[in-house]
């Protein structure tokens, strides 16, 4: 996910920043599988535009059908390029703290950063260390990175190629494991275009028959009001408290500032309101594609 540019505060954001420092030590890189499900089981196969959606939104979702018994596949879609996190991490003092409603930053406010500003040198690396330290905090059974370069808000030709791109992803995917579902986030209503182009593969496979069993979570409701969180949604998941301690332990992953595991606390230095408000929230959001839905950049 993208830079959000809303700074509301968050009664939890301070909890948020001391437990991802508490469990720096034991949140670790992971490059293969990290637990085993039920082969002869249809997996469940969920979709992470960026790396920190999987943590903020899905990860109810993905405990929930693992303790189904399903085998849960996580993708990672874009390699999640992002020049504005680049700037935001080389700023001494940092920027979040200098906010109106400033936030902790977990490196203590002094980054002593000085990262090329193309946003993918540095920045996609790290931001993939925190990908797949969260993916092990929730158990995934295998970890997939697509590696679609992050570029499709250029323009309506950028887009275009940017979908066709995540389309060829998603249906060699689906022919590799027949019967799987397959888990988006819901794109139309959220605020970047991977996230849309997202959106509008699965309206594309859904169509033509390639899958049939589809869902889309709803990762920027948690910019809503609490009160209007669930609002659209086909189902709305309370996640057991066992999950959401898991759930939390993921996303202390996009808080953990410890550089000699190239872990920098990017997911929370991008989008810390979203964060928080998921910390606290015990509850996914779970959508079906609309009727009237209309693929395109910006639609």
């Amino acid at each position: 996910m993208h830079s959000s540019n809303r700074h509301s505060t968050g009664l939890s954001r301070r909890g948020l920043l001391a437990a991802g420092a508490a469990t720096a030590a034991t949140v670790a890189y992971q490059t293969g599988r990290a637990s085993s499900a039920s082969a002869a089981a249809r997996p469940a196969v969920f979709y992470a535009p960026h790396q920190d959606d999987d943590a903020i939104g899905l990860a109810g979702s993905i405990l929930e059908h693992k303790a189904a018994g399903r085998p849960v596949y996580l993708v990672l879609v874009s390699n999640g390029r992002n020049p504005d996190l680049a700037v935001r991490m080389n700023g001494d003092p940092c920027p979040l703290t200098q906010w109106s409603s400033p936030h902790p930053c977990a490196a203590g406010g002094r980054h002593g950063l000085s990262w090329p500003t193309d946003g993918t040198t540095k920045i996609v690396a790290a931001r993939t260390a925190e990908f797949m330290a969260s993916a092990k905090a929730l158990g995934v059974d295998k970890v997939i990175n697509f590696k679609v370069v992050d570029d499709g808000f250029s323009s309506t030709s950028a887009y275009n190629k940017l979908v066709d791109r995540i389309d060829a992803k998603v249906r060699a995917l689906a022919a590799q494991y027949p019967g799987a579902s397959h888990k988006f986030t819901a794109g139309w209503l959220e605020h970047t275009e991977t996230h849309k182009a997202c959106s509008d593969v699965a309206y594309r496979l859904m169509n033509d028959g390639t899958i049939s069993d589809v869902r889309f979570n709803h990762v920027y409701a948690y910019e809503r009001p609490r009160q209007d969180r669930a609002d659209g949604a086909a189902y709305v998941l309370d996640i057991p408290a066992a999950h959401m301690k898991t759930k939390r332990k993921a996303m202390y992953a996009y808080n953990t500032w410890d550089p000699s595991r190239n872990l920098y606390a990017l997911g929370y230095h991008s989008v810390p309101e979203l964060l928080v408000a998921a910390h606290a929230d015990p509850r996914e959001f779970v959508h079906t594609l609309p009727s009237g839905y209309r693929p395109g950049k910006g639609n």
